[in-house]
């Protein structure tokens, strides 16, 4: 009989497609995915470990479920991801009722550990182990069954839309961030291996395809990746140039390696998406040279510059980190001042918390709860007003939109530069298809629109056509 996986993701784009490979993998060993907890037989939940809160929400959830093992005693609990990773064994003791602890670089043993659990050989499993230097399976390894057949689509059911993994861990060793301990050292794939995938993907249909990485821009530069040495522009190119692929991005990427090469993609490759998300993390030079970020502001204002040449209209967001230990009020007022100057279309912004394993958790001069809850406040509230100011630029424009779901009549899709776009059509058009729209409305995190007559679509965005959504 056929057994069923519930699995829910926490944070970013990379444990996204990390549930999808798992996901892929638990099929072969007949397992389907549900989206109700109290219908699995197995569990799992895929964590972020980047904000403590996110750890919270884990060990809240994980708190819930000891009920639901306690009911169903042969139910399957398991803890994946970066919590995982840096909690290890502590999970099981805090909580007992957990069954599989599974980090980062584990995630592919997961159907030979439940073939143990079953088998009765152990009572739980503990999987945390970290190589020097770990690599990403080839992609022949999540094929199903006998090894002839593709991969089943999985995880998001967005068929129209994928992620493709091109390297995992970081070497940057920001003070802040528990990266380099939860996903390692910084490992690029082949890029035989991420062109087959990427091929295969839109041979299923996929139109639209994100390159994932902690630091994209570095890709290929600690350990070869091809018969010739290859950049991530190179591999970008490469994979623009795939018959079908009508949509490429890319996440996330670091400023100091932002290269000129890297920003003459954005010029030339008519699918790579007109947006960028580039952290930014604090408009301090002091801060950032706290967070070991190894850039100045200037020099991020330098890349800006750089890319609205490049591709006017360019849609760019960032990450903030509001209260790192030892911001001043004047740190902060720079942080302010960046935001005035760039204008970014939207932003990730967070209060700075203590993670385990980073110099700056033991940095003295911690900034107290109340003065970063109003910071936050002031910053969150200027970029809500920029992000309205950025969106109205788009009222009376004909814009493209791939669609993504239909209710009814009414439409949601996204833009090229990421923005939200809800409009009406007499007739449901396929997920992953294309339309003109005008935009008629425009809001702090999406746009209103209605179909534009045929032939008003246009290849590539103009100066006003930029995203004010948050991803």
């Amino acid at each position: 009989m056929a057994k069923h996986v519930y699995i829910k993701t926490f944070g970013c784009q990379m444990n996204e497609r990390d549930s999808e490979i798992i996901e892929q993998l638990l099929a072969g060993s007949g397992y389907i995915g549900v989206a109700d907890p109290g219908s699995a037989d197995l569990i799992l939940l895929n964590t972020c470990s980047i904000r403590a809160k996110a750890e919270q929400k884990v060990y809240s959830l994980l708190g819930q479920l000891r009920e639901e093992k306690s009911r169903r005693p042969g139910l399957r609990i398991g803890v994946a991801g970066c919590v995982a990773q840096q909690e290890g064994e502590e999970i099981f003791r805090r909580m007992p009722h957990v069954d599989i602890v599974l980090g980062t670089q584990q995630i592919y043993r997961l159907p030979d550990i439940l073939a143990s659990l079953e088998k009765g050989d152990t009572q739980r499993e503990l999987a945390v182990d970290m190589e020097q230097d770990f690599a990403i399976p080839p992609f022949q390894k999540l094929l199903r069954g006998d090894g002839r057949r593709p991969p089943s689509p999985a995880g998001t059911n967005c068929d129209y839309k994928k992620f493709v993994t091109i390297m995992q861990g970081c070497n940057n060793y920001c003070s802040y961030c528990v990266v380099p301990s939860t996903r390692g050292r910084e490992i690029s794939r082949p890029v035989a291996d991420i062109l087959e995938e990427a091929r295969l993907l839109v041979a299923q249909g996929v139109r639209e395809i994100t390159l994932l990485g902690q630091n994209v821009n570095s890709y290929g530069r600690t350990n070869p990746v091809a018969t010739q040495p290859v950049s991530f522009a190179g591999l970008l190119r490469q994979v623009a140039a795939i018959p079908g692929l009508a949509r490429l991005r890319f996440t996330t990427s670091n400023p100091r390696d932002l290269s000129e090469e890297l920003m003459q993609c954005f010029a030339d490759l008519d699918n790579l998406c007109p947006q960028l998300h580039l952290p930014v993390q604090s408009g301090s030079n002091r801060i950032l040279a706290r967070m070991n970020r190894k850039y100045t502001v200037e020099t991020y204002l330098d890349r800006v510059a750089a890319l609205r040449r490049y591709r006017p209209g360019i849609a760019l967001t960032t990450d903030i980190i509001v209260g790192f230990p030892g911001e001043t009020d004047e740190d902060f007022e720079a942080t302010m001042e960046l935001l005035r100057t760039v204008r970014f279309h939207g932003s990730f912004s967070f209060k700075y918390s203590d993670r385990p394993n980073t110099r700056s958790a033991g940095f003295a001069d911690k900034v107290p709860e109340e003065i970063k809850s109003a910071r936050l406040q002031r910053f969150q509230q200027l970029q809500d007003e920029i992000s309205l100011e950025r969106n109205k630029e788009y009222i009376g424009k004909t814009v493209e939109v791939m669609v993504e779901s239909c209710s009814g009549q009414e439409v949601k899709g996204r833009t090229a530069t990421n923005h939200v776009v809800h409009f009406c059509s007499d007739r449901q058009p396929a997920a992953g298809e294309q339309l003109a729209v005008r935009i008629v409305h425009a809001g702090k995190h999406s746009l209103r629109g209605e179909p534009a007559a045929r032939g008003q679509e246009r290849t590539r965005p103009g100066p006003h056509e930029t995203s004010g959504g948050h991803r």
